[in-house]
């Protein structure tokens, strides 16, 4: 008996030792499993782990979300057509449906041939000079995006040519890696050459889940983070876009977008439908022709005024907002755990928050006071001239990025067989996307690259159980 007493302290004891703390080794966290909060959080790990319905809808909404997503993922045919719902896709156009960009509703990836199509990836074009609201100024004859893809009888306005140069480079370990940079060659220009001074910008179509959570992040919690003359000088300096909101005819808060240009799920949808599949809708009623494309093709065929009927829209819309995040996997893994703490200790968290809450913004319910971890802060970051595309949009100058949100991207190669990453989808994995960071994160890709072998390994663990 008096044996029994002795070792059970000190089995208690070592057990407590071993769960209180090792200071190189992350805590787990309450719940931390749960990306989207308690009800936009889903266990599904298949295919269909970005498809999945937030818990706690109405009725009513559950079936928003079930239309919603049949519109999301339907073809657009040319007017005029039987299916009345469904037609008015172009003249010009970049997608037949939402759904051809973000398959099963993830991530796009780049064209692996030059010749490729470019399913997925789009190219934004402006100008030097603001528009009348602050924002880029397209070209006079292609708009303010490329479209590569017409309706019969109507040209396209071009192709683009995407290759890779090959580089390399040597951790101070003595470990190499590799890495990729892209080039764009435009061909086939229908209407003409572009205007001198043009820009553009590359932008590849993201995953969807937890979009209605960000949604409904307060303004002043995402501006309380934003630091944009560092003044805590840890060198990271985020700041907001301001963008013109076209329902409310103001400025307000950029959220959406690789620049954070569109202020909600709205808009961003509006305009998908505008300048992807030429859909126009009651937010944005005109086709997406500039004025001399307009008087080239005076008689196009019209899919009703708007195209997309407003219920239709907001059902579609709310299919958007209600998208669940997958949750965290391996999360009380050891060496997850020692990804997680290293992490934050290099600082990567100074971009991409772990964690959030939501408001009681919009009327869907199910979604307000959540406590979210989405890893991102959805402020701009001055990311260096390597990945630059040298295109101001709104406040955003050519060298600014939003942060994108990590949760579910350790889901992307399951849902839909790849790993491409960053804006253009030229990192082909993880690893090669920390590699491209710079500007205000330059101290931390310094850390990274100083980290052993195995530090940096579950550095990467713990990015891809997000």
């Amino acid at each position: 008996m008096r044996l029994l007493v002795f070792i059970v302290p000190i089995i208690l004891l070592c057990a407590a030792c071993k769960k209180g703390a090792d200071p190189d080794i992350a805590q787990v966290e309450p719940e931390e499993q749960y990306a989207g909060g308690a009800n936009g959080t889903t266990f599904d790990f298949g295919q269909n782990a970005f498809g999945g319905q937030v818990s706690g809808l109405s009725s009513e909404q559950s079936g928003f979300f079930v239309t919603g997503n049949s519109f999301f993922r339907s073809n657009w045919i040319i007017a005029p057509a039987s299916v009345q719902t469904l037609d008015g896709l172009g003249p010009i156009f970049n997608a037949f449906s939402c759904g051809s960009c973000h398959f099963k509703d993830g991530r796009a990836k780049p064209p692996g041939q030059p010749e490729e199509p470019l399913n997925g990836l789009l190219f934004r074009l402006s100008i030097p000079g603001t528009d009348a609201h602050g924002g880029p100024l397209g070209d006079p004859v292609y708009g303010g995006q490329l479209q590569d893809k017409a309706i019969l009888n109507v040209l396209n306005e071009a192709r683009v040519r995407v290759t890779y140069q090959e580089m390399s480079g040597q951790y101070p370990d003595g470990t190499t890696y590799a890495f990729r940079q892209p080039s764009y060659e435009f061909i086939d220009l229908n209407y003409g050459p572009l205007a001198p001074g043009w820009m553009f910008s590359p932008r590849i179509a993201p995953q969807m889940p937890g979009l209605g959570l960000l949604e409904i992040v307060p303004d002043a919690d995402i501006l309380a983070f934003a630091d944009e003359n560092d003044t805590d000088q840890n060198g990271i300096s985020g700041r907001a876009n301001q963008v013109w909101n076209v329902e409310k005819q103001q400025v307000t808060l950029g959220r959406f977008g690789w620049k954070a240009n569109q202020p909600d799920l709205t808009h961003q949808t509006a305009g998908a439908f505008n300048g992807d599949l030429g859909i126009t809708s009651n937010l944005f009623p005109q086709d997406h022709l500039s004025p001399t494309q307009q008087q080239q093709y005076p008689n196009v065929p019209n899919g009703g005024t708007p195209e997309i009927q407003d219920d239709i829209f907001q059902k579609v819309v709310r299919y958007t907002q209600t998208l669940a995040v997958p949750a965290r996997r391996d999360h009380d893994d050891v060496t997850v755990l020692r990804g997680k703490f290293l992490f934050n200790q290099i600082n990567c968290s100074g971009c991409h928050r772990p964690e959030m809450s939501t408001g009681t913004g919009g009327n869907i319910a199910a979604l307000h006071n959540q406590k979210i971890r989405p890893y991102t802060d959805l402020l701009l970051h001055d990311m260096g001239p390597d990945l630059a595309d040298n295109r101001p949009d709104f406040l955003a100058t050519g060298t600014e990025w939003r942060t994108p949100p990590l949760w579910g991207i350790g889901m992307i190669p399951t849902v839909n067989g790849h790993s491409f990453l960053l804006h253009d989808g030229r990192a082909r994995n993880i690893e090669e996307a920390i590699l491209w960071h710079g500007g205000e994160s330059e101290k931390s890709l310094e850390d990274f690259k100083k980290l052993s072998k195995v530090d940096r390994e579950a550095l990467l663990k713990f990015v891809e159980s997000l």
